[in-house]
């Protein structure tokens, strides 16, 4: 088995979504300072991040979206990690067609859309594909334990409406979003994983998402 990274990196400055700030990356301990504190040739660096819980690559829970849903402390690791996953090839709106065929049951659904190659530009931010709201009905009539997309967000955003976040969300299902390499991965076949930190009263986080594949 081989490793698929599909994170974007976090850098201080990195533009993730119009209108949220971008994070800051600073030290809280230098290792110049820290040999003041520690033995002679021992140092030590502890770094600071400041940055809003949707920034890079990040999982929402059902509490992004719905006031009484479970928050990152609540997600069943069964919902997150080592998930069968599938494949969804690109177009702009995913509706029922577009979906995988077979059993989608307890799997993860990765909808490649490609938009991951426009990350950090002003380009990622108009027209970018999206779940439709039948497309998102239909997975969770499939029983799906997860869905990501490599887009600006699993809704389109030229309205302020979020069918795909509410249908899904409501139903337990988490949202990863900003995902990338997705090309890298088969159609099926591959295992897939993106855990956040257990944080109480948070609803989002950035999280390290990446697949199992067959070497």
């Amino acid at each position: 088995m081989r490793f698929v990274d599909l994170s974007h990196v976090i850098r201080d400055g990195l533009d993730t979504y119009p209108g949220l700030p971008a994070p800051r990356i600073t030290d809280h301990l230098t290792r110049e300072a820290s040999r003041s504190v520690y033995a002679p040739g021992t140092e030590f660096q502890i770094g600071r991040i400041e940055m809003v819980a949707n920034t890079g690559t990040y999982l929402d829970s059902p509490a992004h979206r719905w006031a009484d849903g479970a928050d990152l402390s609540g997600l069943s690791l069964e919902r997150l990690a080592d998930l069968p996953g599938d494949l969804a090839p690109g177009v702009r709106a995913f509706t029922a067609r577009e979906l995988p065929a077979g059993e989608l049951a307890g799997r993860a659904v990765l909808l490649r859309t490609g938009w991951s190659a426009h990350f950090g530009t002003p380009r990622y931010r108009d027209g970018h594909p999206y779940l439709a709201a039948d497309g998102a009905a239909a997975l969770v009539r499939r029983g799906v334990a997860l869905v990501g997309i490599d887009s600006l967000n699993i809704d389109d955003t030229a309205t302020g409406e979020r069918p795909a976040h509410s249908l899904l969300l409501r139903a337990g299902i988490p949202i990863v979003e900003h995902l990338t390499n997705l090309a890298a991965l088969p159609a099926s076949h591959f295992r897939f994983f993106a855990v956040p930190p257990k944080v109480a009263g948070m609803s989002t986080f950035p999280v390290r998402a990446f697949a199992q594949i067959p070497g």
